[in-house]
């Protein structure tokens, strides 16, 4: 019998029990509760489960001590933290009466995005199984994600919800509760489009900036600085800036490989893929 390695999956456990707490949270508010800082304080949950993702697959490499349940365990932990959790939030924190063809699109837009959450990941299950068996496709899934990972966008959809009521947005802008569903509305599609979308993700284990030390370690003191200021004071502000970019950046990338075309090498790994996974 194989070993199963307590370590990593401790740490998975940690997220899963993180994105339980949100979604059992939420559940027993009622909508009148839930106001700025309890969503603020749900995102920073869902942050810190996001962190044990990371983390997990970190310690899981480091101690060679991946494996097949380690893998479907992180999977199941991250469709429930990150496929259910954010659906349940924005459904939660908009104060809708039930019935309405509002409350029916709202709703419908939380179960797109989670059901298109449950699909990337199955996807993500099914090229890492057919890696194994082709080391240059191994190295191409390393170098770049194929749709944009879930716990990417369970954070833009919740720092989105979070920043229409933030103090920062609400100085400049006032919206009703109407528009603000209808922007979540919006917002809950698009991203699970990009989740079981063709497009290339940039993933952080590919990042490599060849500058001189002292350099790195000053642009990294500074980053941090700021990072760690703005998220303590302006917190909805940093963390929607943040997670959109990353939305940004990849959608940014990709164009610029596609308006290029194929005979330039520059960014062809941001080319989308085809799919080839057969669904029957």
């Amino acid at each position: 019998m194989k070993r199963i390695h307590l370590l990593p999956n401790v740490i998975t456990a940690f997220g899963l029990s993180c994105g339980l707490f949100v979604i059992f949270k939420m559940t027993m508010l009622d909508v009148a509760e839930v106001d700025f800082q309890v969503l603020t304080a749900i995102a920073g949950i869902l942050l810190l489960a996001a962190f044990a993702d990371l983390l997990d697959g970190a310690v899981a490499r480091a101690m060679k001590a991946q494996s097949d349940f380690g893998g479907l365990f992180d999977s199941m932990t991250d469709a429930v933290t990150f496929g259910v959790g954010p659906s349940v939030i924005v459904l939660k924190s908009i104060p809708l009466a039930s019935g309405t063809e509002l409350s029916f699109l709202l709703t419908t837009a939380a179960m797109v995005f989670s059901v298109c959450g449950v699909l990337r990941l199955v996807r993500f299950n099914l090229m890492a199984q057919k890696a194994k068996a082709d080391p240059n496709l191994e190295d191409a899934n390393n170098k770049n994600f194929t749709g944009m990972p879930i716990p990417a966008g369970a954070a833009a959809a919740v720092s989105a919800n979070l920043f229409l009521i933030s103090p920062e947005f609400r100085y400049f802008f006032t919206i009703s509760e109407t528009s603000r569903a209808l922007i979540m509305i919006f917002a809950m599609i698009v991203l699970g489009y990009f989740m079981i979308s063709r497009w290339k993700f940039p993933s952080l284990k590919n990042l490599h900036i060849r500058v001189a030390s002292f350099q790195v370690v000053f642009v990294t003191v500074v980053t941090a600085a700021l990072l760690f200021y703005g998220l303590l004071h302006h917190f909805a502000v940093v963390f929607f800036c943040c997670s959109w970019a990353y939305l940004g950046i990849a959608g940014v990338l990709s164009l610029i490989r596609l308006i290029s075309g194929r005979k330039s090498k520059t960014l062809e790994d941001f080319e989308p893929d085809h799919d080839e996974i057969d669904i029957e």
